[in-house]
């Protein structure tokens, strides 16, 4: 057996048996995180009789999972795998130290006020443990934030000016931002530990049942016989995925690595086509009803139910995806990209005997949360009990879903977690700080200040705001952080909250396709061998939706399913009939190619046709003349086209 031995930098470093050891023992805590997790969604908890607080069953997470990570993720990404008896020391002393404060938080609790010594010290070693974590897991961006908000805590009562924090004792602050309910154990916590764990487990459980693979074949099956077809099946199968997995990026990986290569052979360009995959995969995050978890969490921030987020974000995600099709469709015709081969297309009636339910799960998903008003992760628990029959005794074209590989979903799964657990540690203390210091109502009258009361203004710098503070950043992360510095400022000049926290939605996913730092868009152009800046730029070609939309949402109640029925019909049809145009004047073809006046043209009706009717008070007679110029153009391509056919033949 190998011992330990050191390094070139004098360390002590484990051999590869402690290593192997570690990582068993690490895979073990992360199938037990993910058991937790799943026992908190079908309250066996308290079936068995088990009564603790919530903030206790935060604690036990993370003396499961600090240990975890600790055991699994190397300090640097860019070296070997390594275990170092500093990692063992951490996972030992942050695992004792929750444990601890599992054990006694109820006594801690009552004793806030006096800061105890034993709080304090808790306090600050799982505050520095999930400071590293975060570190391993996301990268540097995050924990500078967390530590810039740290330092303002502590010295922003030295800053002059409105936005001079209040003087808070650093052993008050340590207790407050880790172990109170308005900080680390907080709301973030509650999401990380219970509802995105569920969803991972349902997502990953998915994949060895054959359902990934059966998605993939309908979108193939549905779109693939269509000009553009492989552009088509990415945009059906990544924002399937993408709803479910929670992350642009991990999106754009697992999808990419088929529908990239199936672009590039029709004749796409490889930034095209790196374009068109990182722009579908961004959307799966806005994407009811899961909405890469974010639904969830905007649904207990807002203190609303969740099904009153899916029927907000429903028409905007649509005309993401309407104007992301549309493109690539106008763009194939223009290009000449053909359908995909005919013997890569799968028969439409095979794949849906062979792999139709499938769809029951996510039919459980979406009668638990709005037939039987389901807290959402006891029905993603319920959707994962209806797949474990589908995969095991049916699967996918006569792959079914294995023992060892369905006992291997929960150590992938808390495996998973490990970095959504560090983000709502990390955004809690963000949280935490903003509302000991003051921080947060400074920041809001500071940036209504800046704007001078105007709406426009604000709504344009909290765009660019945004997509900075995204950048980087996973998306469970860039939400909680722009719903808790940006959205308020928002709200703050009349706009309802609802609305407020799908702009920064938006916005802050939009940095994923934003240059400099669009970190989907790069991860989709290094599978294509495309330049990245190039694909970044053709991404926010393909999303201009997303950059728009948001703005007129904002002033129209109607796209976020407010308002009369008919009205919300008007809008939607005026928008989508908008998107089609400023499609036509982006991509420059129609029924044959659209020279550069009439492309203005095309745009200014678009824009005209996508104003919503409540938006301003002549909005119905833009739209009007929105449907004026649609009518002028569509009927003088079609006649040109048709005269020049005529000639043809002749």
């Amino acid at each position: 057996m190998a011992a330990a031995a050191r390094n070139d930098t004098g360390e002590v470093e484990a051999g590869p048996d402690h290593a192997s050891l570690a990582d068993r023992i690490g895979s073990g805590l992360c199938a037990l995180l993910a058991l937790g997790a799943l026992a908190w969604a079908a309250d066996l908890y308290r079936a068995v009789g088990l009564s603790f607080m919530n903030e206790q069953f935060y604690a036990g997470m993370l003396a499961i999972g600090l240990p975890a990570l600790y055991l699994l993720i190397p300090p640097s990404r860019s070296g070997p795998r390594r275990l170092f008896g500093l990692d063992v020391a951490v996972a030992v002393i942050s695992c004792a130290t929750a444990l601890y404060v599992m054990a006694v938080y109820p006594r801690i609790l009552d004793d806030f006020a006096s800061t105890p010594p034993d709080a304090v010290a808790a306090a600050a070693i799982l505050l520095a443990a999930v400071a590293e974590g975060l570190r391993r897991t996301t990268g540097i961006v995050l924990l500078l934030f967390v530590l810039a908000f740290l330092a303002f805590a502590l010295l922003g009562h030295l800053i002059p000016g409105d936005l001079q924090g209040q003087d808070v004792p650093i052993d008050q602050l340590a207790i407050y931002v880790t172990l109170d309910t308005n900080g680390m154990f907080g709301l973030p916590m509650k999401v990380s530990t219970t509802i995105v764990i569920a969803f991972i487990f349902f997502g990953f459980l998915l994949e060895p049942a054959g359902g990934a693979r059966f998605f993939t074949d309908i979108s193939a099956a549905l779109m693939g016989r269509y000009r553009g077809g492989s552009s088509k099946i990415a945009i059906v199968a990544s924002s399937l995925f993408g709803s479910i997995s929670g992350s642009a990026v991990s999106n754009v990986v697992a999808t990419g690595v088929v529908t990239i290569p199936l672009m590039r052979k029709s004749g796409y360009s490889a930034s095209s086509a790196a374009a068109v995959e990182a722009v579908a995969s961004t959307g799966g995050q806005l994407m009811p009803p899961m909405m890469g978890v974010a639904a969830f969490v905007m649904a207990e921030l807002l203190r609303v139910e969740y099904s009153d987020v899916v029927l907000a974000a429903l028409v905007p995600a649509i005309l993401y995806y309407a104007a992301l099709f549309i493109q690539t469709d106008l763009q194939a015709a223009r290009d000449g990209i053909k359908p995909i081969e005919s013997s890569l297309i799968p028969k439409s009636w095979p794949v849906l005997k062979s792999g139709g339910l499938f769809i029951a799960p996510f039919v459980v998903i979406v009668y638990c949360l709005f037939g039987l008003n389901m807290q959402p992760e006891t029905a993603a628990l319920w959707a994962a009990i209806s797949l474990l029959p589908i995969g095991f005794l049916f699967g996918y074209q006569g792959n079914r879903l294995k023992l060892p590989e369905f006992l291997s979903v929960f150590p992938r799964t808390g495996r998973a977690s490990l970095e959504i657990l560090m983000i709502g540690g990390a955004a809690g203390v963000i949280i935490g700080v903003l509302n000991i210091s003051g921080l947060g109502f400074a920041l809001t009258l500071e940036l209504v200040g800046f704007a001078g009361g105007n709406l426009i203004v604000l709504l344009l710098l909290a765009a660019v705001v945004c997509i900075i503070l995204g950048m980087g950043m996973p998306t469970l992360g860039v939400y909680i952080l722009l719903a808790t510095l940006v959205a308020p400022a928002i709200v703050e000049l009349g706009v309802p909250d609802m609305a407020a926290h799908l702009f920064v939605l938006y916005y802050g996913m939009m940095s994923m396709i934003t240059p400099p730092v669009a970190i989907a868009a790069f991860a989709a152009a290094s599978l294509a061998g495309a330049p990245m800046m190039r694909t970044g730029w053709e991404s926010v070609r393909f999303g201009w939706s997303a950059y728009l939309v948001p703005f007129l949402f904002v002033f129209s109640p109607s796209l976020i399913m407010k308002g009369p029925a008919v009205q919300i019909a008007f809008t939607f049809v005026t928008a989508l009939a908008g998107v089609w145009m400023v499609s036509v004047g982006v991509i420059g073809y129609f029924v044959r190619p659209v020279k550069t006046p009439l492309r203005i043209a095309y745009l200014a009706g678009g824009l005209a046709l996508l104003l919503p009717i409540d938006a301003v008070s002549d909005a119905l007679w833009v739209n009007l003349g929105g449907m004026g110029i649609m009518a002028l153009l569509v009927a003088s391509d079609l006649l040109t086209t048709r005269k020049k056919r005529r000639i043809g033949n002749a």
